[in-house]
């Protein structure tokens, strides 16, 4: 028997316990996001002050990440406040986030965008050096948890949420990079973690793993017609991402139309997983 709408309506509404939040646009906005300077991070933010969002952008480095607030503050007028700082030395992180939160009035989202992947992770997992698997995990997997620590108790305040940015090679593993592989499998974790303990409290949290993606870390080699060939068979869209388009993912997942959307890991890679 088909289910008229009315009745669905009934039906779910026995089910629903609480009152629908009101809706959120993301103009006005307070929206945290590391890693901001460069790739995903700086195309979010530019995407955020698009749509109006006010931004904390947060990098280790300074000049950059001048440059890129004063062209959110160009591309319309939204507030930027720019904060130096090391995602992976807890001190700055305390410091950072209490900024944020000042100066934009609270924050309503967080981005985790910062990321590093170091180049002596290039070989396989028993010839890479302690110390550098070590230096990946603090700013990727470490970074991101004292992040989330002292941004939680200001989201939860008006509720909020919260979008990590992890990696495809966190759900299958690359040919190399140990620590990047396991920091960004941590991160998926520690994603599902926080929206199971913090959804009952209004703040959503979801992870996007982006595939390979056209950034200042990726070397510029996406742009060398020779390596595209070699990689274009593995992805059914035979490109590679711009970040721009990992962007629009991250934006929609911090706004109203995710609502109900929490504790979900999304890669946004072209289609490479499912082969």
């Amino acid at each position: 028997m088909r289910v008229g709408s009315e009745q669905w309506r009934a039906h779910a509404k026995a089910w629903y316990a609480g009152p629908m939040p009101p809706p959120r646009a993301m103009k006005d906005e307070p929206v945290l996001v590391t890693g901001a300077a460069s790739g995903i991070g700086r195309a979010t933010v530019e995407r955020l002050a698009d749509e109006g969002a006010w931004v904390a952008l947060l990098d280790r480095d300074a000049g950059l990440l001048d440059e890129v607030a004063r062209r959110v503050r160009d591309r319309g007028g939204a507030r930027a406040v720019a904060i130096a700082a090391d995602v992976s030395l807890e001190i700055e992180m305390q410091a950072a986030v209490a900024r944020a939160a000042r100066e934009l009035g609270g924050l309503r989202g967080l981005v985790t965008s910062a990321g590093i992947f170091d180049a002596g992770e290039r070989r396989p997992l028993a010839e890479v050096e302690s110390a550098v698997f070590a230096h990946v995990l603090a700013t990727n997997l470490t970074g991101t948890f004292l992040v989330l620590k002292y941004a939680l108790p200001h989201l939860l305040r008006d509720g909020g949420a919260i979008v990590t940015i992890a990696s495809t090679a966190g759900l299958r593993g690359h040919g190399f990079g140990s620590g990047y592989t396991a920091s960004k499998g941590g991160v998926i974790a520690l994603t599902r973690l926080v929206a199971y303990q913090y959804g009952e409290r209004g703040v959503r949290a979801n992870c996007v793993c982006p595939g390979f993606t056209d950034t200042p870390m990726t070397g510029g080699v996406a742009r060398d017609p020779q390596y595209l060939a070699r990689l274009a068979p593995g992805i059914p869209l035979r490109r590679v991402a711009q970040p721009e388009e990992i962007a629009g993912l991250v934006c929609y997942l911090l706004g109203d139309g995710a609502s109900y959307v929490n504790g979900q890991v999304i890669a946004a890679d072209g289609g490479a997983t499912v082969m």
